[in-house]
């Protein structure tokens, strides 16, 4: 194998585990739409239902979250898409110095933390909300207003540089010779630049939806008494979420992929109109010539969809969900039973090793018994007669009991006057 051939098999093997990197957690979420747990997981794997997306669509907090998301994302990109534009076609007109601080005021937004951008925006629009209405809940100060307008303020940034990439590419001789025909600006730019900058719009307006559509850090505090699907979301996961979940990121899967693919087939449809035109020897349809397409195996993808769909519906023929289910919880039962008996004879050869250690413990004080007095304080006496008596017998037990008893007494409380008396009778 040659050098070449190894460096193929190794960008291959890059490639792979990149996109397998990139969306192994993605597929990953959508198995687990099809899982009956009751919570998000492949393992351990119970039956296959799609209760989750009929879930999804009876849980009114997520659908009210994304109907507004969808309605803020629609108005983020109807002001931030034309701040972008009219920011770009400012900076083309100006002079280098003065288009360099026009450039880093306008890019500053991005650099600002979302978190930040969120409380201005708040504080702002709340204080001009009283200044201006003279009401404290008026019109500046709701949740939609307040939302779209903090996304366009770096949103709208997003935007601008789509449109300055697209820019770069145009000669401004076209608009110079329109003029010289006796066009006005609004027809040079109705008729010369927007069509040009189409494809930029439509990248723009794309950009801004989902960049407003997944925002959360400004988001949260702007929306106020209001709730978009991520601020829906973020609340789920502090108390616990479902499958559900999964069953919403698969429906955003699948009509991005379906999007793609008829963005494909269109581009596709363009580039062999285009190719016929110029076979014919006409004039193509659009003002530069376009690159060819990605090639993305659109029937391939197609072909695997229908036989996926199949392929599910021959495995549904003879599938019942229910039935699957009490298998499942029976199974489950079993477990847990096993699990149980496991435990108590556990606890039970616990127990029976601390009752042989708790009986040699008995007996071991049962025979140490008569050690544990040996320290008590009036066994001295005891313990000097039986001495003796075992030595000398009974008479020098006697005589020693009456030697030892002036020791055994002397602590007494009472032997203080006895001491004081029988001191003086000594002397």
């Amino acid at each position: 194998m040659t050098s070449a051939g190894v460096m193929r098999i190794a960008v291959g093997l890059y490639i792979l585990l990149f996109f397998a990197y990139l969306f192994g957690p993605l597929v990953v979420m959508s198995f687990t739409a099809f899982n009956s747990s009751e919570f998000p997981s492949i393992s351990p794997w119970n039956c296959v239902t799609g209760e989750w997306f009929d879930v999804l669509v009876k849980d009114k907090h997520l659908m009210g979250g994304l109907r507004s998301s969808l309605f803020v994302g629609i108005g983020v990109v109807l002001l931030a898409v034309p701040i972008g534009l009219a920011a770009s076609l400012l900076m083309t007109q100006l002079q280098k110095r003065a288009r360099s601080v026009v450039y880093t005021v306008a890019i500053s937004p991005i650099l600002v933390p979302g978190v930040v951008l969120g409380i201005s925006t708040l504080v702002f629009w709340e204080r001009i909300d009283r200044v201006v209405l003279g009401v404290e809940d008026g019109f500046f100060y709701d949740g939609y207003f307040m939302t779209i307008i903090g996304q366009s303020t770096f949103i709208a940034a997003y935007a601008m540089l789509v449109f300055l990439a697209r820019l770069q590419r145009f000669d401004p001789g076209l608009e110079e010779a329109a003029l010289d025909l006796g066009a006005t600006q609004t027809q040079v730019f109705r008729k010369i630049l927007l069509p040009f900058l189409k494809p930029a719009i439509a990248s723009a307006a794309v950009l801004a939806f989902l960049a407003s559509f997944e925002n959360y850090n400004t988001t949260v505090f702007t929306i106020v008494s209001e709730s978009t699907l991520t601020t829906v979301l973020a609340s789920k996961v502090r108390y616990g979420i479902n499958p559900s979940i999964s069953a919403l990121a698969v429906i955003i899967i699948a009509l991005t992929l379906l999007s793609a693919v008829i963005h494909e087939y269109l581009k596709r449809k363009e580039v062999k109109t285009t190719s016929a035109l110029v076979a014919e020897g006409l004039p193509r349809g659009g003002s530069e010539s376009r690159p060819h397409p990605m090639r993305i195996p659109v029937g391939a993808l197609t072909g695997l969809v229908v036989i996926s769909l199949l392929a599910g519906l021959w495995f549904a023929r003879g599938y019942d969900v229910d039935e699957c289910k009490v298998r499942v919880a029976e199974e489950n039962r079993i477990h847990f039973e096993a699990l149980k008996q496991q435990r108590l004879a556990e606890a039970k050869a616990k127990r029976e090793a601390s009752g042989e250690d708790a009986s040699a413990a008995v007996e071991a004080n049962q025979t140490g018994r008569q050690y544990q007095s040996i320290f008590a304080p009036t066994n001295l006496g005891q313990q000097v007669d039986s001495d003796l008596e075992t030595e000398t017998g009974a008479d020098a037990a006697v005589e020693a009991n009456q030697q030892g008893r002036q020791y055994q007494g002397i602590f007494d409380p009472g032997n203080l006057g006895k001491q004081v008396d029988s001191a003086p009778e000594n002397d």
